[in-house]
């Protein structure tokens, strides 16, 4: 009676226990058209420790989605239907998970435009499978540590007419408008907002907004900054609230103070 106890006991607990460390695996949605690639990521992510599922296009992604809740999603740009920039536009603007995307290449077009849209992270193809592995665990340790600038996370902040709920990812004006932001741009402006009136150079907002290598895409901050002027200045053309600083970079030109 006792052995059958103590093994009763046992194979609880260690079924409660593969429970609670598979809970603890972070989920990662993979969506390309080609199975032979979704096949080959999905068995590799998991035996590195990661729990996934897979879509082959938009239309099974977005079932994938309402079905659960995943950690990041591997994007690949050419699909059937709905493309990958479409796809990564919507979903960045619905901040539903950082998103690294798959691009053929040479397609640099198709890079500049996904991370001006929202992706975390591009990774052209063929692949190196460890790349991969970096890149997914250099983009869940961005979003495991909160928006560049930490003292912002978790506050109300406000800067001009402006206010900035950090949590909620939410930009509301004092006439009681909202603006929606991607996650690009929640991201370019939080790391901003952390540091008021002080001036980034276009390689300080790559690494604070992105993690990758400065030398990455120049432009790709200024298109960004533009986006941004075009959603919180009264004359985008005349900016007051993020101005340019010649040969520097940008700053934020407002006072920045936590709002009740």
């Amino acid at each position: 009676m006792l052995i059958h106890f103590a093994t009763k006991f046992f194979v609880i607990g260690g079924r409660r226990a593969l429970k609670e460390a598979m809970s603890e695996k972070k989920r990662i949605l993979i969506v390309d058209d080609h199975r032979e690639i979704r096949s080959a990521v999905s068995r590799y992510l998991e035996k590195n420790g990661y729990r996934t599922a897979t879509a082959r296009d938009a239309r099974e992604m977005d079932a994938r989605l309402k079905g659960g809740r995943f950690d990041l999603i591997v994007l690949d740009v050419m699909m059937p239907g709905e493309d990958g920039l479409s796809v990564c536009r919507r979903l960045s603007a619905e901040g539903v998970a950082p998103i690294l995307m798959l691009t053929a290449l040479g397609e640099e077009t198709d890079r500049i435009v996904g991370l001006e849209i929202g992706a975390d992270d591009y990774l052209p193809k063929p692949f190196n499978p460890r790349e991969l592995l970096a890149r997914i665990k250099a983009i869940l340790r961005r979003a495991a540590a909160g928006p560049p600038g930490e003292p912002i996370a978790g506050r109300r902040l406000r800067f001009g007419p402006w206010v900035l709920d950090s949590d909620r990812r939410r930009l509301t004006h004092d006439d009681g408008h909202e603006e929606p932001l991607t996650n690009a741009e929640f991201r370019l402006l939080s790391a901003m907002l952390a540091r008021p009136r002080f001036v980034l150079s276009r390689e300080q907002l790559l690494d604070l907004t992105s993690g990758r290598e400065a030398h990455v895409f120049d432009r790709t901050i200024d298109n960004q900054v533009s986006r941004l002027r075009r959603k919180i200045e009264a004359d985008p053309s005349r900016p007051e609230i993020i101005t340019t600083v010649r040969g520097g970079g940008y700053t934020l030109s407002a006072d920045v103070r936590d709002a009740p």
